[in-house]
């Protein structure tokens, strides 16, 4: 199999982690989607300096963050960080006692953004150029 045959499927991961994590973490301030603060944990809940409003706007922050560097072409890095995110958002899900077909859903999602990492690291979907010792090295794909 060609290199060439996986480009498709590493701009869909790319374009859907991205903008799924962008738009989440956009949402964390106005709850069209889902309320929130009702997803976290009690007992995060009850170790934070603040209210579960509050510590959703840090999260939706850093998740708009994770979005944008996807979005950019930084997938490796941004995939890498993506799948321990969903993972740590899986846990909190558990935690709470309900909402386990989320936390099934973040793993999957995880599961997703790491496939998107590796498949960066292995050359698909990022331009390779050759390096004088005759190494390839990968470099952002920015289109």
């Amino acid at each position: 199999m060609s290199f060439e045959r996986l480009t498709t499927p590493w701009w869909a991961l790319r374009v859907a982690l991205g903008a799924a994590a962008f738009l989440a973490g956009l949402d964390k301030f106005f709850n069209l989607l889902a309320d929130w603060p009702g997803y976290l944990s009690p007992l995060a809940a009850h170790v934070l300096p603040m209210s579960a409003t509050s510590f959703m706007h840090v999260i939706g922050i850093v998740e708009m963050a994770v979005g944008a560097v996807i979005l950019a072409g930084y997938t490796q890095l941004g995939g890498y960080v993506a799948a321990i995110w969903l993972v740590g958002i899986a846990v909190n899900l558990v935690t709470t006692g309900r909402y386990f077909d989320v936390a099934v859903r973040d793993v999957a999602m995880a599961i997703a953004a790491f496939t998107l990492a590796r498949l960066t690291e292995a050359g698909v979907g990022a331009e390779v150029r050759e390096r004088p010792d005759r190494l390839n090295t990968l470099v952002p794909h920015r289109s």
